[in-house]
């Protein structure tokens, strides 16, 4: 036997004890964010260690959604945390912006004087491709039509140094799980319904285009510490019931506002039943309950994804990262919720809003009670919510079986592919040969009439008719422009299945219909398979890499231009106390961002602000007269459309206000319903209670956000007031402001408004906006 030396033989222990004492660190291993970004690694290293500081701090079990956050801390050591209290500073591992919003991301992004962006981020082109005929014509219409804004996200990214995915290329949300989404992941889009990348186990929340600047900009993103909502299910999906089915449930139980404030974890033993693409389905519509955002626990489907969309590597890195992937046992929850999968029956939720639910079983006795039109006009499937390629397979075996027995459609039935690969999977597999062999209409890869992008000649304007969607928002107006279309929202196999019904009276589940041999039948439960057998084809290539030589790069954008226009700072505050403010309108009842900067139409002049500043708050509705766009001006006397007061009072140096209702703001994460009051001279929007994202764009657009203390003093206002804000000029956090209103017939009341600014946030405020604030700094100058 070898001998060593007494001094060698110490070495040696030593070496091997310090050998067994070092284990490998996660960071250790380097496994790219994206397939398409090869020097961007996933970060689990920084969650690693975050969280040991903060498990060390808080002393307590940490849910899933709190270690993602958490883990993505600017500051673990110093940052605050107290859920619903504190503002988190964190650090998001990406970006994603959809064309509508990045138009104006981009020019604020250019206005900051930065050269490149700090994180990796992706521009999508699926809002402005109307549908109209078909998906290859409208789509050529759109890149004809569309090709200056097109062209000016095409360089503008090139010069930045961001990912750009060309129009056709498909909704973004689908891009993002396809591509980008990875469990642990947290991600900023400029898109209400970014959480759908929470079927992934990735905290993605929608957010305006400022807070994108910001991170794009390499500056902490901040969030009010979310609350967490725990939804638990049982039991096991099967039949008829989707997991669509899941949030509608949810949406019946927490309504539009249930959600602000909260993230949304789903756990238990019924997540197993779930595919990954059903599971971000259920977080895609979380935006409807006005959650911070969605997810899921990493599990085996998740992984089956990763694998089926070439990301086998970022399966086997989360695996090793189980621990911090899931929330540990006894974690708290601040509410809880109990779903049985097992008796979840199928739903259909509306109309106007996504919170009416109504369980299938009870929709034709709904519907005769409350008179809503019972035949179905339009069937329609897809959307960013509904695209996947179980959604598409189950839907098409639902039409093979109508085929089968010779029927075509009684509603006009259309088809929207979430993505270039899923809609090329499905044309290869035969999906879209079964739905045009029974009338369907494929439409573009494109949001198009889920965001009201459609030329809908079918009906007139104010006719009463009924539409079911697998959509995720049926908002009055939203698909279709017409206040009169009651849209109900539903699943694909549902909404597929009452095309051929042609009914709300009919029940799939339980009806018969009659073949064209004279014969009943009845559908089958669908099936389809939630991976394609043959694997995915890509399809065509829609992605637009930075060039190596971005500095030569030219951004295009036209002086001359009616759809772009470079952006000017906005004043800063004056230092005085706001004095007899004309309300320039009293809103009564729902207001959503759909009220305030109107989609369809108006989405082309996204990249113009003052072009689009004259659809502010067009459909938001006057408390005075109950009229939408009609409004009292102060000064003369006379009625006209909301942005013509407005511009009025801003061209004469007066400041305004608007008084709203509850959860105003709901709905699209579009700032432009932010961008559009500052820029025509608002001061102050004053409401009972906001949504999350409203209310954040309009603090970084130097606005000021107020809730009245007592939520029955906006019974107080009258719409013909005059208003002082008194206390800004010792403006702090959790302290109150005060509204003087001045009655017309002399007298006056004075009421409290309370507010969430945090002192950064003040510092917005006096600087006209967070982004003369970034770029004062920028300068030295603040």
């Amino acid at each position: 036997m070898l001998k060593h030396s007494p001094r060698t033989a110490n070495a040696l222990r030593a070496l091997q004890r310090a050998m067994a004492t070092v284990s490998p660190r996660i960071g250790d291993t380097k496994v790219p964010m994206s397939r398409l970004e090869k020097d961007a690694y996933i970060n689990y290293q920084r969650i690693e260690d975050n969280l040991a500081v903060i498990r060390d701090r808080l002393k307590r079990p940490l849910t899933l959604s709190e270690k993602i956050l958490y883990g993505h801390l600017d500051d673990p050591h110093g940052q605050d945390i107290e859920r619903g209290v504190s503002y988190l500073k964190l650090r998001p591992d990406r970006v994603a912006c959809q064309d509508a919003t990045a138009q104006m991301a981009l020019l604020q992004f250019m206005s900051a004087g930065m050269d490149t962006a700090a994180v990796p981020t992706t521009v999508h082109c699926d809002h402005l491709i109307e549908a109209q005929v078909g998906g290859v014509r409208d789509l050529a219409r759109a890149i004809d039509v569309n090709k200056e804004v097109y062209d000016f996200l095409a360089t503008a990214t090139a010069k930045y140094g961001l990912g750009f995915w060309k129009p056709g290329s498909g909704i973004i949300h689908q891009i993002i799980l396809e591509n980008y989404a990875f469990p642990g992941g947290l991600m900023i889009g400029t898109d209400s319904h970014t959480p759908n990348a929470g079927g992934l186990g990735m905290v993605a929340c929608g957010v305006g285009g400022a807070d994108a600047v910001d991170v794009m900009a390499g500056l902490p993103w901040e969030l009010k510490c979310p609350k967490v909502i725990g939804v638990q299910l049982t039991g096991a999906i099967s039949g008829w019931t989707t997991p669509k089915d899941v949030i509608l449930k949810v949406a019946g139980i927490l309504t539009v506002k249930g959600g602000t404030g909260a993230i949304v974890e789903y756990k238990g033993p019924g997540v197993e039943s779930l595919s990954c693409t059903g599971m971000a389905t259920i977080c895609n519509m979380g935006a409807e309950i006005g959650a911070t955002t969605s997810l899921f626990p990493f599990n085996k489907r998740m992984v089956d994804y990763l694998y089926a969309t070439s990301r086998g590597d970022i399966a086997e890195y989360a695996k090793s990262f189980t621990h911090n992937l899931q929330a540990d046992p006894n974690a708290e929850y601040d509410q809880h919720i109990e779903i049985n999968l097992s008796e979840l029956e199928p739903h259909i939720n509306g109309p106007f809003t996504p919170d009416l639910a109504t369980p299938i079983s009870k929709l034709k006795e709904e519907a005769k009670k409350n008179g809503w039109p019972d035949e179905i006009r339009v069937a329609l499937i897809g959307s960013c919510t509904n695209s996947s390629y179980e959604d598409m397979s189950r839907a098409a075996s639902i039409a093979r079986q109508a085929a089968e027995h010779g029927l075509d459609v009684k509603s006009k039935f259309t088809i929207t592919p979430g993505s270039e690969q899923v809609r090329a999977t499905t044309d290869r597999d035969g999906q879209i040969a079964a739905y045009e062999a029974v009338g369907g209409i494929v439409l573009a890869n494109a949001c198009g009439p889920c965001i009201g992008q459609w030329d809908r000649k079918d009906v007139k304007k104010g006719e009463p008719n009924t539409i079911v969607t697998s959509y995720n928002r049926n908002f009055t107006g939203r698909n279709d422009a017409n206040p009169a279309t009651h849209a109900f929202v539903t699943s694909p196999d549902i909404v597929t299945a009452m095309a051929f019904g042609g009914s709300l009276s009919f029940n799939p589940l339980t009806d018969s219909l009659i073949g064209a041999d004279g014969k009943p039948f009845k559908f089958d439960v669908p099936t389809g398979n939630e991976l394609p057998p043959k694997g995915f084809d890509p399809g065509q290539n829609t992605f637009q890499p930075p060039p190596e030589n971005r500095g030569e790069v030219e951004v295009a954008v036209d002086p001359k231009s009616d759809r772009l226009q470079l952006l000017k700072p906005f004043a800063p505050w004056d230092r005085k106390t706001p004095t007899d403010l004309p309300i320039l309108i009293k809103v009564a009842g729902k207001c959503t961002t759909d009220h305030i900067s109107a989609g369809g139409p108006w989405l082309k002049y996204r990249g113009h602000l003052e072009n689009i500043s004259q659809n502010c708050l067009i459909g938001a509705i006057n408390a005075e007269n109950g009229e939408a766009n009609k409004v009292k001006n102060q000064i003369t006397g006379e009625y006209g459309p909301v942005p013509e007061t407005a511009k009025y009072y801003r061209d004469r140096g007066i400041k305004w206000v608007v008084i709203g209702d509850s959860n105003y703001g709901e709905g699209s994460s579009r700032e432009h319903a932010a961008l559009e009051p500052r820029f025509l001279g608002g001061l102050a929007i004053i409401v009972r209670s906001f949504a999350r994202i409203h209310e954040t764009n309009l603090k970084k657009q130097g606005m000021l956000a107020l809730t009245f203390a007592d939520p029955a003093d906006y019974e107080k206002v009258r719409p013909d007031d005059r208003v002082d804000i008194l206390g800004l000029d010792t403006f702090a956090p959790g302290k109150n402001l005060t509204m003087v209103l001045k009655h017309s017939d002399g007298t006056k009341e004075e009421v409290s408004l309370a507010h969430s600014f945090n002192e950064g946030q003040i510092e917005w405020f006096k600087a006209g906006s967070a982004l003369n604030l970034m770029a004062a700094k920028a300068k030295g100058e603040a």
